[in-house]
């Protein structure tokens, strides 16, 4: 399998992603990147797009289903959002969209901090196995895994992407 070049996908998926502001009408969206790959890429579409407020950041860690069956990981950073996010337009930004769950949670954390006027999901990568009927509205590329096969995104300068 070919993995995709990393940096050229993101600058790709920027360029994609400021025409799609632009025919919707989202003006100035907050960057919400998940942690920890997911606030990588939204600093490389925050390079394209320059937004005022920069890059916001979710972690999920209190929000997975699996929580109470593999429990918490080691290094929960917190969340850094502004107070409220009510009547916002939210960009939330992963790096691999699977299950959907992990946006699951995302979307179950945002509430919390306010009701967005609008949220866009995009994905660096999309695997295409879910378990939740959630789509990105904007992918940067799909891959056909084989059983078993996991992408791992390191970072976050150089992003590389490695199969396991």
């Amino acid at each position: 399998m070919i993995l995709p070049d990393i940096e050229q996908t993101c600058t790709e998926l920027g360029e994609r992603l400021a025409t799609y502001l632009e025919q919707n009408n989202l003006d100035q969206p907050l960057l919400v990147g998940i942690r920890t790959g997911g606030v990588w890429v939204a600093d490389r579409l925050q390079q394209k797009l320059q937004t005022e407020d920069g890059v916001a950041s979710l972690d999920i860690s209190f929000y997975r289903d699996d929580f109470t069956r593999h429990g918490l990981h080691p290094q929960v950073m917190g969340s850094e959002l502004p107070d409220s996010i009510e009547d916002r337009h939210i960009v939330l930004i992963d790096d691999v969209i699977m299950s959907g769950r992990t946006i699951r949670a995302a979307m179950n954390e945002l509430f919390d901090y306010g009701r967005p006027a609008s949220i866009t999901l995009i994905s660096l990568l999309d695997i295409g196995r879910r378990e939740l009927p959630i789509q990105p509205d904007l992918t940067g590329a799909r891959l056909e895994l084989e059983e078993g096969q996991l992408v791992k995104l390191s970072g976050p300068t150089p992003m590389t992407l490695t199969l396991a």
